[in-house]
């Protein structure tokens, strides 16, 4: 989304806020009872959580015409900044990136002095750092509307990220190869805002089932159960957060195995995921960007591994095949509107699945 100069702008910190007469502004630190948090995300340290993973977001309510959000970036080895996507109201979008280490985003959105909705969702994933959110400035922080009742998670690698799919502002192989990830305007997000869902991303780019690549030396059941999924560090309770769904979308980096191996890890894999989600439905999906053998190849191990599983007493076990390929992204991936095609097919089948 392109950035809209004069509607946000950046702060040094400790600069004072924006102040109009009679109208104060404060400080609302990151465990205020009024802040919504979704994802993988290290309470540990509650006036600053952390986080990893793609799409975690952040919602809230504040009164005014401007919010300030404050944001700590891990600054991966002395020079890679998130992006973040903000939002307001759902219906104004910044896709934004970090500039230091502590920074304070003014978000001005010509609003009225009524009530907006704020999201801050990070668009990079793992492996270009952590987010530690530190705060909302405002004039007043509000109790934002309970999360929706359903929950999805989207398992998968830099499809599933939202890798080199936004073009709208730094085109392909012109600066980093990050400058593209929207993982908010993914398609799994896409899917959830959609059908009402919250969601969470589990996805690393170049990740696989049995093989990943770029001389990864981890794969997705090794990370299944981390917050920094990249590093394969940092526990996470993975039964925290309990889906109605969870869609799997690996393959594309494993490319064409010796099918029992591969059929054998995903049958693994899927009773990972069960002992973890007791009751939800666990949808194996092809690649949205394989080529025709890689697609073809998918749909044969995944039609073995449900029958499989199935027959083998788990029945909440489904499978989906994309209809095609999309591949207008960065590096053959696909870009927004591809998204939203593969978000359209997705949501429509979980729909009639869930009865939602």
């Amino acid at each position: 989304m392109m950035l809209i100069a004069p509607l946000l702008f950046w702060l040094h910190v400790g600069i004072s806020p924006l102040q109009t007469p009679n109208q104060s502004i404060s400080f609302f630190a990151a465990d205020n009872k009024n802040i919504q948090y979704v994802g993988r995300i290290d309470f540990a340290n509650p006036k600053k959580p952390k986080f990893w993973a793609p799409g975690v977001y952040i919602k809230s309510k504040f009164k005014g015409r401007s919010c300030d959000v404050i944001i700590n970036d891990e600054v991966l080895w002395g020079n890679t900044h998130n992006y973040l996507e903000i939002v307001v109201d759902d219906k104004k979008f910044w896709r934004v990136q970090t500039k230091q280490k502590t920074d304070t985003i003014r978000v001005v959105a010509d609003l009225s002095e009524g009530v907006h909705t704020i999201t801050v969702c990070k668009n990079t994933e793992a492996g270009i750092g952590y987010i530690e959110f530190v705060g909302f400035r405002c004039r007043k922080l509000l109790a934002p509307d309970p999360l929706p009742a359903r929950k999805i998670e989207f398992v998968g690698n830099s499809i599933t990220a939202g890798t080199g799919m936004d073009q709208s502002e730094i085109p392909c192989e012109t600066r980093q190869w990050y400058d593209q990830h929207n993982a908010y305007m993914s398609y799994g997000p896409t899917v959830a805002r959609a059908l009402n869902a919250q969601w969470h991303l589990t996805a690393v780019a170049g990740i696989g089932l049995i093989h990943s690549c770029c001389d990864m030396e981890i794969t997705m059941p090794d990370v299944f159960d981390k917050m920094s999924l990249r590093d394969n560090t940092v526990p996470y309770d993975v039964s925290r957060y309990q889906p109605d769904i969870v869609t799997l979308c690996l393959g594309q980096n494993d490319g064409l195995q010796d099918s029992t191996l591969f059929c054998n890890a995903y049958v693994n894999f899927i009773g990972n995921v069960r002992s973890h989600y007791p009751k939800a439905k666990i949808v194996c999906l092809t690649s949205p960007m394989a080529d025709a053998s890689l697609r073809s190849g998918l749909k044969k191990y995944i039609t073995a591994v449900v029958d499989y599983v199935n027959q083998s007493g788990d029945k909440n076990v489904k499978k989906f095949f994309f209809s095609t390929s999309w591949n207008h992204g960065c590096g053959g991936h696909p870009d927004i509107n591809d998204h939203k095609l593969i978000a359209g097919e997705l949501a429509e089948f979980i729909k009639t699945t869930m009865g939602w």
